[in-house]
């Protein structure tokens, strides 16, 4: 074997920890990024938020590719304090600065007039009231409901917007009954036991094995005595189902759809079309949701009319007795970007809401630029100094990332917004097709780059908020050569078939023929495809009794 040297010339990706921070950060939601920031602040002694709007940082990301080690990089962290990363003034909306308050003559009355005023433990030295100081103390004076301090004072209305679960509305009427505490335990497993619906998805037989367990451990050595145990709580269960189902709301503690319809039938007055709509409802669910009422008029024994007249009192019931006890809040979207009207065109900016505002903590800052040469001595405080300055220069990077995630999401924005720009002044009906591509030719960006941007991002504009990927969306062919954009086909059917005759929905050929005298060429699979996007049900769902 002969041994030799060669030269070869090769080309590789290599992901700097920076670039692989940046792209992982671009792609988080609102929420995510919310959490990833909590957690750096956690793990980075570096790190500190800041309320007040500072001016971008001065050095580049050049300077934060330079190695750790290097003398120009220690000089550098003798200015971080001075280093404040934070949103562009002019994309978010300046924050008024909070009042200053006096000592005036309420803080010399309040202390006597005697007692010298030291500096506190902090170090700051002020004796300024901050506005909360005035509500610690024995001696604290009431606050005036109407002195406007509307952030600080809980209202009537405020007290009235916090959420009460389905749990505890059930509870609550659990307390005004006269029970045992066998019968009250056996009530409160199954209000615990309901879904958000106010279903009831386990069985009594395995609620009860499941209170066997946990309540009477030692009847596992006796079979006899367990089963006996079981069918006892069995009992209470069943009666203690008999009681939450006669609460409020009609329909709780039901098991399946058609026991939930027959709870709110039997709390209405009684009349031919609620014993009618109670017969119906012990029918096959299937025969009720394609409206054949011949057939129901067979098995359950009554005329047309009659039939009509219950499948119309069924309609108006609430098929999930828990759904006005959901906590909508938690699924409040907030946007990234916010778009408004500003004169002839629209304004683009971020929302200051979701940006962080980070900056390098003076304090630690400052006291590694005095060890900067390791005063303990040894490899231990070189050592040590390395590893602070490499979080010192993490926290950087950070900074510097998030910067560029907003930079990068505004961008994106602004071009959707330039080439939407018929949606923004007339709605999804003037939407224009429009592909990643094109976006990321415009920018100079990669593809996969605005995919990232437009996941889970929203933005909110004078119709309403949207992700930003759905501004994208496929063409269709028209008559004249030109393309239609999938969105505005999905909003034109919609309209169609909000105009429709109740009596006599429109089919999807129908729907399709309607688009073909728009000039816009669209199959019938490809109607009944947006038409289930939509969740709009097929025509023979759709007709009105």
């Amino acid at each position: 074997m002969k041994q030799g040297l060669s030269l070869r010339v090769s080309q590789h990706l290599a992901l700097t920890p920076q670039l692989q921070q940046s792209i992982r950060l671009l792609q988080l939601s609102t929420l995510e990024m919310a959490q990833e920031v909590e957690q750096m602040l956690d793990e980075n002694p570096f790190l500190e938020r800041t309320e007040e709007v500072a001016d971008r940082e001065a050095f580049g990301l050049e300077q934060i590719d330079a190695p750790v080690s290097a003398g120009e990089q220690i000089t550098d962290a003798a200015h971080v304090a001075a280093d404040v990363a934070a949103p562009p003034s002019e994309r978010v909306s300046t924050t008024d600065s909070p009042s200053e308050s006096t000592p005036g003559d309420e803080l010399e009355g309040r202390l006597d007039g005697a007692t010298p005023v030291e500096e506190s433990w902090e170090g700051d030295g002020t004796v300024e009231m901050a506005p909360d100081d005035s509500e610690w103390g024995g001696d604290a004076p009431a606050r005036n409901s109407g002195s406007g301090d509307d952030d600080e004072t809980a209202t009537a209305a405020d007290l009235a917007r916090v959420p009460v679960s389905l749990q505890d509305h059930l509870h609550e009427q659990a307390r005004c009954l006269r029970l045992s505490d066998e019968d009250r335990a056996a009530l409160y497993l199954l209000i615990e036991s309901l879904n958000d619906d106010g279903y009831l998805e386990d069985s009594l037989a395995d609620l009860a094995a499941a209170w066997l367990s946990l309540s009477h451990p030692s009847a596992s050595e006796d079979p006899e005595g367990l089963e006996a145990l079981r069918e006892e709580l069995e009992q209470r269960l069943t009666t203690a189902l008999h009681w939450l189902q006669h609460m409020e709301p009609a329909g709780v503690g039901a098991r399946d759809l058609g026991e939930c319809l027959r709870l709110q039938i039997e709390e209405m007055r009684n009349s031919p079309e609620a014993r009618a709509a109670l017969a119906i409802c012990k029918q096959p669910l299937e025969l009720m949701a394609k409206r054949d009422v011949k057939r129901l008029c067979a098995l359950c024994g009554i005329d047309d009319e009659t039939a009509r007249a219950a499948l119309s009192l069924i309609a108006r019931l609430e098929p999930k007795p828990g759904r006005r006890f959901v906590d909508v809040e938690r699924n409040v979207v907030v946007p990234d970007v916010i778009v408004t009207r500003a004169g002839r065109g629209f304004k683009v900016q971020l929302n200051a809401e979701v940006m962080p505002r980070l900056r390098v903590h003076d304090v630690y800052a400052n006291a590694m630029r005095g060890n900067r040469g390791g005063r303990d001595g040894g490899a231990g405080g070189e050592a040590g100094h390395a590893a602070m300055q490499q979080r010192l220069q993490e926290a950087r990077w950070f900074i510097k990332n998030i910067q560029q995630r907003f930079d990068t999401i505004l961008r994106v924005s602004s071009a959707i917004v330039e080439r939407q720009r018929n949606f923004f002044m007339h709605g999804e009906l003037a939407m224009r097709p429009l592909v990643l591509r094109e976006i990321a030719d415009e920018l100079g960006l990669h593809e996969s780059t605005i995919s990232r941007v437009t996941t889970a991002k929203y933005m909110a504009t004078p119709f309403g908020t949207y992700e930003l990927k759905y501004f994208f969306g496929s063409s269709l062919g028209t008559e004249t050569g030109g393309n239609a954009s999938s969105t505005a086909v999905r909003a034109l059917l919609k309209q169609f078939i909000a105009s429709e005759e109740p009596a006599k929905p429109l089919s999807d050929n129908q729907l399709s023929d309607l688009l073909k005298e728009q000039g816009i060429e669209c199959a019938r699979r490809t109607v009944a495809k947006y038409r289930e996007a939509l969740r709009i049900a097929p025509a023979n769902l759709r007709k009105s009794l």
